[in-house]
């Protein structure tokens, strides 16, 4: 099978189910938004310390989940034998729970905040802020296609708490670099 189809060449594409609409439909804004915050996590993954790999892998592949659900035909969802269309398991509490988790961890190390903190201080870090901002674009665009067409409640808290989940990263990269942390000052 080739990778080209020539199928979009007129600015379409279709949805799980079949469904052709707009390249520039909200659908494939949002769920575009996820492959893009998924390819920053990617890089990510590629320059942080090994103990991260494992739950950045574990999101990456709820992050293809949570995009599979998106792209799914409102009206397709399931098949003419009544069956799910897509057979795999949805992003659930267990999910959110996961990412909490991890962030609980973290802070248990981590100094308290007294400020607000500007990204950067070193590439890790300013990967993991990138990351934190793409993740807060998507909850954007989901929340946007949420008002249109309901999206199952537990994708939203799951970005909500990815960007919570990456932010706290950001801080124990630094504190695992040894990196001063740098407060905003407002004049």
């Amino acid at each position: 099978m080739k990778i080209y189809t020539k199928t979009g060449d007129k600015g379409t594409t279709l949805l799980i189910g079949g469904t052709r609409v707009p390249k520039h439909h909200i659908k494939i804004e949002a769920y575009g938004t996820v492959d893009e915050l998924n390819s920053y996590l990617g890089l990510l993954r590629d320059k942080i310390a090994k103990e991260y790999l494992d739950e950045l892998i574990e999101i990456q592949n709820r992050l293809f989940t949570l995009g599979s659900f998106l792209a799914l035909d409102p009206e397709k969802q399931t098949l003419p034998n009544g069956k799910p269309r897509l057979n795999i398991k949805p992003i659930g509490q267990k999910d959110i729970d996961f990412l909490e988790q991890k962030i609980d961890v973290m802070e248990q190390e981590l100094p308290p905040m007294t400020n607000f903190i500007l990204p950067g201080g070193h590439e890790q870090v300013s990967v993991c802020h990138i990351c934190r901002s793409v993740c807060r674009r998507t909850e954007r665009k989901v929340t946007y296609l949420n008002e249109i067409e309901p999206v199952a409640p537990e994708l939203i808290k799951y970005l909500n708490r990815l960007s919570d989940y990456l932010f706290v990263l950001a801080r124990k990269l630094s504190l695992d670099l040894q990196i001063d942390e740098t407060p905003w000052i407002p004049e």
